[in-house]
């Protein structure tokens, strides 16, 4: 007999909830098959069967929030029969209990001596929502609580999660766009409180002005506007944003860079590569190699801004902002970048990339970056500022590359007029956690890298 527990999806994650058994009591479960699926804050994972054996009791019904470690399901040798029912219900579902067995009837106590009646009680301020309030769909106690608490019909919220599953943003938008509606309150409005005859009436509070953000939800829609609710990974990112930009004093650091060298390189092995690697060579994993290095002598960049400290990161994991479809965005995590070469790091670059289009990240694999990367200039882009992913404390943004006329100067400081590829890196920082001098520092030695590094031996 196997306990299967929860599994640790991601470092910080916690507890999740389970939105689908893929097999029943008394199934055969091989090892590494799909056995159930768990959503998190994160992201929604199917989750294989570390055994393989007979699933002889569920634990966990689709629905429930377990947490990291707890026994959802029990798996036998293969054919083994499933595990009885617990006594107590056993005992409920004997219809026909013989006279021996059963027990005594109980014989209620006789009524006490009649006195006034009580008055009712009060109701509960918080009370769970009746079974039917879920309109037959899957909820967390949290969401559940959410919708009870402000009177909300599930039946008119939709869903984004995973098969239109009612999530906690969900509701929490719901609620945002209620209480920012002109002339709606905040919250439910409290009985008012009876006042004294001879009170003076009071003047009605002035109306609290409703916040930019939230105006943008209840905006008028015209006859022929569409209207596009956010997915739950739009949701998220603009969640996230909206909290960086609050929380940090954001700064633009760019540099142009000369990127000839590197242009050289990718043209002389363009086509050995694709044939070896199975993949194009493009100017990231060049930028990648800069950057971890540089990161090496100023390390302040790879660092966690936690209030009153800067936590300096011993590993340098390298998180790629990846495009999904233009519905949203994911930063897949390169871990250890730090020890790795142009090629292995071209490969993992490639690698969480095509994972996140397809689907197959795990929550693992968007935890635990101490630096990003985004990636625009394969659309042109001259510059773009921006937003860090919090905690950390910078990200940089790699932008088109063009041939343009530069200034070259040869071995004996006699300048003249090149063609060169050239493009822009620009470092979006948090200011609380070093000054100007130190991001140029840190660029400028990217910059230098980039242009003197001899690439030729870095691909071979």
């Amino acid at each position: 007999m196997a306990d299967v527990t929860m599994p640790q999806l991601g470092e910080t994650v916690t507890e999740g909830t389970i939105t689908r058994w893929f097999k029943n009591v008394g199934d055969d479960v091989a090892m590494d098959e799909i056995l159930f699926e768990v959503s998190t804050d994160k992201v929604d994972s199917e989750v294989p069967s570390p055994v393989a054996g007979t699933l002889t009791e569920i634990l966990a019904a689709e629905g429930d929030v377990v947490e990291v470690g707890q026994v959802l399901c029990r798996l036998g040798d293969a054919g083994e029969a499933p595990a009885p029912a617990a006594p107590v219900a056993q005992a409920a579902t004997d219809s026909e209990p013989t006279a021996e067995a059963a027990p005594p009837p109980l014989t209620p106590p006789p009524p006490p001596p009649a006195a006034p009646p009580a008055p009712a009680p009060e109701p509960a301020l918080t009370p769970e929502p009746a079974p039917n309030q879920s309109d037959g769909r899957i909820l967390s106690p949290v969401v559940r609580r959410l919708i009870a608490d402000n009177n909300l019909d599930p039946a008119g919220i939709e869903g984004s999660g995973l098969g239109g599953r009612i999530t906690r943003a969900d509701v929490e938008t719901l609620i945002q766009a209620r209480a920012s509606a002109p002339g709606a309150p905040a919250q439910p409005a409290p009985e008012p409180a009876p006042q004294p005859a001879t009170a003076a009436p009071q003047p009605a509070p002035a109306p609290a002005p409703v916040p930019a953000v939230a105006t943008a939800s209840v905006v008028a829609v015209g006859p022929r506007d569409e209207v596009v609710p956010l997915n739950r990974v739009r949701k998220r990112t603009a969640e996230h944003m909206v909290r960086s930009k609050a929380e940090s004093p954001h700064v633009l650091t760019a540099m142009e860079i000369d990127y000839e060298r590197v242009e050289h390189v990718r043209r002389s092995v363009k086509a050995t590569w694709k044939a070896e690697e199975g993949f194009s060579l493009t100017y990231l994993p060049f930028i990648t190699r800069a950057v971890v290095d540089a990161l090496r002598e100023f390390p302040h960049l790879n660092a966690s801004f936690g209030g009153d400290h800067l936590v300096v990161h011993d590993e340098v994991n390298i998180a790629v902002a990846v495009d999904i479809d233009f519905q949203g965005l994911l930063a897949p995590v390169v871990k250890g970048a730090g020890g790795k070469r142009l090629r292995q790091i071209a490969r993992d670059i490639v690698d969480v990339a095509s994972r996140a289009r397809t689907k197959q990240l795990s929550p693992d694999d968007l935890t635990g970056g101490t630096f990003t990367l985004t990636n625009a200039g394969q659309y042109g882009t001259m510059m773009q500022f921006p937003i860090i992913s919090q905690p950390q404390v910078a990200i940089l943004s790699t932008d088109g590359v063009k041939r343009k006329p530069v200034v070259v100067t040869d071995e004996f400081g006699n300048e003249s007029i090149a063609i060169h590829a050239v493009g822009v890196l620009a470092l979006a920082r948090d200011h609380r956690a070093f000054d100007g001098a130190y991001a140029a520092a840190f660029l400028h030695r990217v910059q230098e890298i980039l242009e003197t590094r001899d690439w030729e031996a870095e691909v071979h």
